[in-house]
């Protein structure tokens, strides 16, 4: 019987490492599908302290035109948050931080909706020693509506 090699935890990764060089433009990282429910609504609107009801009332949400209460537009955002993908597994070395991110709102979200988000790296820019990744952040339903479209960008350190 052999003797097994000792476990060393800083060595155990969810996929191999990467460095900013090994990036490819194009390259997509999605995250799991997630139906949303009002369980969720309702633990975002505590965290977040949003308490328009236009996001838990649906007499006020049908009053305005809406078939149902809407989920906040920031928690579709959330959802193509980095660590909701496998992104950060792959640059978790190289990563120093979040520069930035926008979006725009395409559709509502109602409880019972599934959403499928995905960033796509579109731009790798070499700057200062580092390296700036931009990815496009969408999100589209499960009628494949896409309801969220964004930007975010990040600095890593080069190789």
């Amino acid at each position: 019987m052999t003797t097994p090699e000792p476990f060393d935890p800083a060595s155990f990764a969810v996929v191999p490492a990467r460095t900013f060089e090994d990036l490819r433009v194009g390259e997509v990282f999605r995250a799991p599908s997630r139906t949303l429910t009002d369980a969720h609504a309702a633990a975002f609107q505590t965290v977040s302290a949003d308490n328009h009801p236009i996001h838990y009332d649906a007499e006020f949400a049908r009053r305005h035109g809406h078939s149902a209460p809407v989920v906040h537009g920031l928690q579709v955002l959330a959802f193509t948050a980095p660590g909701a993908t496998l992104f950060p597994h792959f640059i978790g070395e190289v990563f120093i931080s979040f520069l930035e991110l926008s979006c725009s709102f395409l559709k509502e979200v109602h409880s019972g909706d599934t959403l499928y988000p995905a960033l796509t790296i579109t731009d790798l820019e070499p700057q200062d020693g580092n390296g700036v990744v931009t990815t496009e952040a969408t999100v589209h339903n499960q009628r494949g509506e896409l309801v969220l479209s964004g930007r975010h960008k990040y600095l890593l350190r080069l190789g």
